[in-house]
């Protein structure tokens, strides 16, 4: 029989969806964790069986932390300023804060919104969903490295070979295509409509649709994106936020 590894406290609490491993390791530092019932250390080790609870102070401070979607215009970038660029950050302010009619939301205010990034890349020149967040649990959901989360896009797009988009170019689309020297994760793709592709994709490398579709002969002129995991983008304006809702989740 195999005896399990002990592993650091703050990477368990991480794989148990209890806190990110530096919101444990804060945690930890206050003394708000407890193996067994006994006052954790930093650095320490647990095995599986150990019981870890968390004390109310961590557990009402992590409520605090908030999530917002931001529909995100061209000409910001996902994250720090690049070459005169803002970050898509800057757009959250109290002035933009979008509410739906008949919500109950109240007014935010500025420093609510200290410290918020973005959980994943939307690049400079496509439009839609992107996540900001407080909560190292939602980061993790969305760009951890084992996320399966989906994301959905609508690609307009140009053929610029000669004749008509093959059937083949399609499934290589879907599940064919290679980017730098690894084979991409199975998507969904389809036709919208006669110059619109819809995307589902569970992973996110670099300008990765514009590079697959670059593979097959398409100029993507336009990209948005529609929805992540279950939450929608819905009639969120373009540079315009909200809140994540009480009710909502990615997973």
């Amino acid at each position: 029989m195999t005896v399990p590894e002990p592993e650091r406290l703050s990477k368990r609490m991480s794989a148990l969806g209890l806190a990110s491993r530096r919101e444990a390791d804060e945690w930890i530092e206050r003394g708000w964790v407890k193996v067994d019932g006994v006052v954790a250390i930093l650095g320490l080790k647990v095995l599986p069986h150990q019981k870890i609870t968390i004390e109310k102070q961590a557990t009402a401070e992590q409520a605090r932390r908030v999530t917002v979607i931001l529909n995100k215009p061209v000409g910001y970038v996902s994250g720090q300023a690049e070459d005169g660029y803002q970050p898509a950050a800057v757009l959250v302010t109290p002035e933009n804060q979008w509410r739906n009619p008949g919500s109950k939301n109240a007014p935010v205010r500025r420093q609510e919104l200290l410290g918020l990034a973005p959980a994943g890349r939307l690049d400079i020149d496509s439009t839609g969903l992107l996540v900001l967040t407080q909560d190292g649990r939602i980061a993790k959901q969305l760009i951890g490295e084992n996320s399966e989360v989906e994301k959905e896009y609508l690609v307009r797009v140009k053929y610029t070979r000669p004749g008509k988009f093959p059937a083949s170019d399609m499934n290589k689309l879907q599940h064919g295509l290679s980017l730098d020297g690894k084979a991409l994760k199975p998507a969904k793709v389809w036709w919208q409509n006669d110059d619109q592709l819809r995307f589902v994709l569970r992973e996110g490398k670099k300008r990765q649709i514009r590079r697959m579709c670059e593979l097959v002969g398409l100029q993507v002129l336009g990209l948005k994106r529609v929805r992540i995991g279950q939450v929608m983008l819905g009639e969120l304006p373009q540079g315009k936020w909200r809140f994540l809702g009480p009710s909502e989740k990615f997973t």
